[in-house]
Parts: structure tokens; sequence; C-alpha cells
């Protein structure tokens, strides 16, 4: 059986906040998605559905992969991705199609409309919409511990706006193209560039991170530029049908991808290094030897100790022992940062150390 990582005398009650947007979220969610599926038709609803969610698994999977050292509560996970999926996109719905329709009722046509609204409305809005879940998120400080997170919570507003978004795209695609037009958008969209959303909003999750870390507020509206920019960027080049443009664009999204990788990878390292010197300290408890420090302090360690254990049969206390020293290294770098109540740090102290008191068994 899994420790409990957030004994019931410290874990934070559900914020009621929280559970109110997943909910509401969720039934904009599927409200959005029954209007398709009654404007559409069950067919195509169905073949839109299907490609839409095709590759979430492995895109999930692939953000999730980025949040392994140090989980994040699975309500905020969920909040973000839900936020992303319902909100975010009733209000871009609404608030894009309204300024379309100022622009064509200023003279300027709905051919201009459109263009206005593809290239500069949505990527404006749909980001705004987007980072709002990391704003709300702000209030949990203590959730936000460095830039992946930011990163995650980020991606998974963009995995939950991408997922309807493209049920709506595929679906209209259907009805113009057919089967076939259906495909070609879905290579477009989910094959050749399924990461769009949640690399944008991802910088603006940067910003929040940085604003919690390092107190760099001005790094938010920094983020949101440069999401916007991004955004901007990739609709513009694809309204203009230019094949160059459509290649420059998705190089520099991938070059940003590439760099938003590295960050994470870093910061990882970085934190595991920093139980190096942290876990020491420790030693005299006898819940954590030389050769355990050893273990802890680099990844690679970190995998051949839980390889160890699986074939001993321990491979659930590994994880949750190297998970409880994970948070109690994030701790004290927490401490260090806000200057925490000492009582309150002595008091996850040791529930961490009792923690890795239970699990460990070598």
């Amino acid at each position: 059986m899994a420790v409990d990582l957030r004994p019931p005398g410290l874990a934070p009650r559900p914020s009621l906040g929280l559970l109110i947007g997943l909910v509401v979220s969720s039934v904009l969610a599927a409200l959005v998605l029954a209007v398709m599926l009654i404007s559409g038709g069950p067919l195509g609803w169905g073949l839109a559905m299907l490609l839409a969610l095709a590759p979430l698994p492995v895109l999930l999977a692939a953000v999730l992969c980025l949040d392994r050292l140090e989980p994040e509560p699975r309500l905020h996970l969920g909040f973000a991705f839900a936020w992303g999926a319902g909100v975010a996109v009733v209000l871009a719905i609404v608030f894009t199609l309204a300024g379309e329709a100022v622009v064509a009722g200023l003279g300027y046509g709905e051919g201009v409309a459109d263009d206005v609204g593809t290239v500069i409305l949505a990527p404006v809005i749909e980001e705004a919409l987007k980072g709002a879940a990391l704003l709300m998120l702000l209030r949990r400080r203590r959730e936000i511990d460095g830039l992946t997170d930011g990163v995650i919570y980020a991606s998974m507003a963009g995995l939950g706006f991408a997922a309807v978004e493209n049920v709506g795209y595929y679906l209209s695609s259907y009805d113009e193209g057919g089967l076939g037009g259906a495909v070609e958008t879905f290579v477009l969209r989910g094959l050749i560039s399924p990461l769009g959303h949640p690399v944008y909003t991802s910088l603006i999750g940067i910003g929040v991170a940085a604003a919690v870390v390092h107190r760099r507020y001005w790094a938010i509206p920094l983020g949101y530029l440069g999401a916007v920019a991004l955004h901007a960027m990739w609709n513009g080049s694809a309204s203009t049908g230019s094949l160059a443009l459509f290649g420059l664009a998705y190089l520099v999204i991938m070059t940003v991808l590439v760099v938003l990788i590295v960050v994470t990878v870093r910061e990882r390292r970085l934190l595991v290094a920093r139980m190096a010197d942290v876990l020491p300290r420790y030693q005299a408890t006898g819940l954590v030897s030389p050769q355990d420090a050893g273990m802890l302090s680099t990844l690679k360690a970190r995998r051949h100790a839980r390889r160890w254990a699986r074939s001993a049969g321990l491979g659930r206390a590994m994880s949750d022992y190297q998970q409880a020293a994970t948070e109690l290294t994030m701790l004290h770098v927490r401490a260090e940062r806000e200057r925490m109540d000492l009582a309150l740090f002595a008091a996850e102290r040791d529930a961490l150390l009792h923690v890795m008191a239970a699990t460990r068994r070598w």
C-alpha cells in the first residue's frame, strides 16, 4: 500500500474554489461537445471525437513524464485541464465572435474580420483565458515550486483547450470535405502540431512560476506576450498558405519546445543535486545512510535503486521513500526562499521523516 506523503494533519483541504471551477469547467466542456453533436450529427461528431482523443493519451503521458520527480496534486492538474477544455473554450468563442462582429461592423467586411479573429483576436483572447488557470493556481503558491510546475500546469490547460477545439475543427472539415478533409486536418493538428497550445501557454506558466519562485512578477506579462506572439505567428502562417512562413513558424515553435524541455530537465537535475547537500544532515536519524544520500543525488542512481527495489519486492517502498526525500529537500528550499515559520517547517519535516521511516526497509 502506498504511503500517504501528505498526512491528514498536514494535507491542505481541497480548495472549494478549485472544486467549483473543476465542475463548472467540465459542465461547459460537455455542453460545447453536446452542441457540436447536435449541429454536426453523430457520424461526423464520433469521427471528430475519435481523432481528437487519439493522440491525447500520448500527449498527457509526455507532459506528466516531467512531473514524476515531485508529482503535482491530481485535483490541480484536473482543474487546469478542465479549465482549458471548458471555461477557456466557451469564453474564447464568445469573445472572438464578438470581436469579429465589431470589426465587420466597422465596414471592413467578413473576410477581414475572419483574418483579424484568427491572427489577432484568437491568440490574445485564448492565451489570456488559458493563462487564467495559472493565475488562479498562483494563490496556492506551495504547489508551484519551480519552472517545471508552471510548464506542467500550462500544458494541461493547453491540452484541454486543444482537445475540445480540435473536435470542432475536425467536425467542420468533415462537413466540408468528408472523411478525407477530416483526416487532412488531423494530420496538421493532431500529428504535425499537437503541442501548439501547450507550448504557447507554457510561456505563461514559466512567467507565473518565476513570479512565485523568484518574485519576478514582470515575467507574467512577458510570458503572456511571448505566448500571444507564438500563437499569432502560427495562425498567421496558416492563414497565408505560404509554405515558407509555415515552415519558419514551425521551426520557431519547435525551438521553443526544445528550450522548455532543456529548462525542465536542468531544473530537475539541480533539484536532485541539491539533495546531496540537504539529506546528509539527517544521517543521525538513521533514515539516510551515506549510501542512501548517494542513491538519491543523481537521476541515474535513483533509477538503478528503483530497479533493484522492484527485483526485491520493494518497488513501492522505494518510490515512496525517494518521493518523501525529494519533498524534504524541496521543503528546505521553500523554507530558505520564503522564511517559513519554524513550527510549520518542523511539522512538515517530521511528517516526511515519518514516511521515510515507514518505507525504508533495506
